[in-house]
């Protein structure tokens, strides 16, 4: 299935599952109990939203080896975990904004897992257990600051820098042999596959459960691969992964 939150011609926001291009309307929580109601839309006539509100989004550097060595540096031993902040998501075809304080703004394509109930201390034999789905984020960058500050919270963490969508694909038998590519206005700039994972998705959830508590509705972005570049205000960039779909967004001023 194709979970998709969005905003109704009443103004409403709302979740639903694609069929087709109709979009059969949601009653309760997609993480607990839900119904798929009788009750109808076109796509084309709702705002898509991003597909969840997460409390926190959790981000693995340098998780596919070409980006290493596109970086210098060596392929990590140890899951490389940051965080963005719930305020830097937003959906697909919003507008990224290009912050005063940096002059150098990047597009990183990833594989975001979608958690679908609390999970701790969870194995990676049972992860999958705690995967609602999967969806397509864009770990959006400001290259100079990252490299300035030395951590990387304020680089990665700007409001607008987490675009995730279209929707939440449900139907991902392995989610580590997927098509990942990126355009830059109808350009490819990365294209790559998840089997190029250094720590794959089931693994994550293990290493990053035995941390801290992940709440339904928390993202982890599983790492982008090599062909990291520029982006700049009139830019279109859309990020595409195989059996999900396509995360479009905007850079403007």
């Amino acid at each position: 299935m194709k979970f998709l939150r969005f905003r109704d011609a009443e103004n409403q926001v709302r979740y639903g599952v694609l069929t087709g291009q109709m979009i059969r309307h949601v009653k309760g929580d997609i993480f607990g109990d839900y119904q798929i109601t009788d009750r109808a839309c076109p796509l084309e006539d709702v705002h898509l939203l991003a597909p969840v509100e997460p409390s926190k989004v959790l981000c693995i550097g340098l998780n596919y080896r070409d980006h290493a060595v596109e970086f210098g540096k060596p392929i990590p031993e140890e899951p490389l975990v940051f965080l963005k902040p719930s305020t830097s998501v937003i959906g697909p075809e919003e507008n990224i904004v290009y912050p005063l304080q940096t002059q150098n703004l990047h597009y990183e394509v990833e594989l975001a897992v979608v958690i679908g109930k609390k999970a701790k201390n969870v194995v990676q034999s049972e992860a999958a257990e705690y995967i609602l789905g999967y969806t397509v984020g864009n770990d959006v960058t400001a290259r100079d600051l990252q490299h300035k500050d030395g951590q990387w919270s304020r680089a990665k963490g700007f409001d607008t820098f987490c675009p995730l969508g279209p929707w939440i694909e449900t139907d991902v038998a392995n989610p580590d042999n997927l098509a990942v590519k990126l355009t830059l206005n109808g350009e490819v700039r990365q294209n790559s596959n998840t089997k190029n994972l250094v720590f794959r998705c089931f693994e994550l959830v293990e290493y990053l459960s035995a941390i801290m508590t992940l709440l339904p509705g928390d993202v982890i972005m599983t790492g982008t691969p090599g062909g990291i570049g520029a982006m700049n205000p009139g830019d279109r960039v859309e990020a595409h992964i195989e059996k999900i779909g396509v995360l479009r967004n905007y850079i403007i001023k």
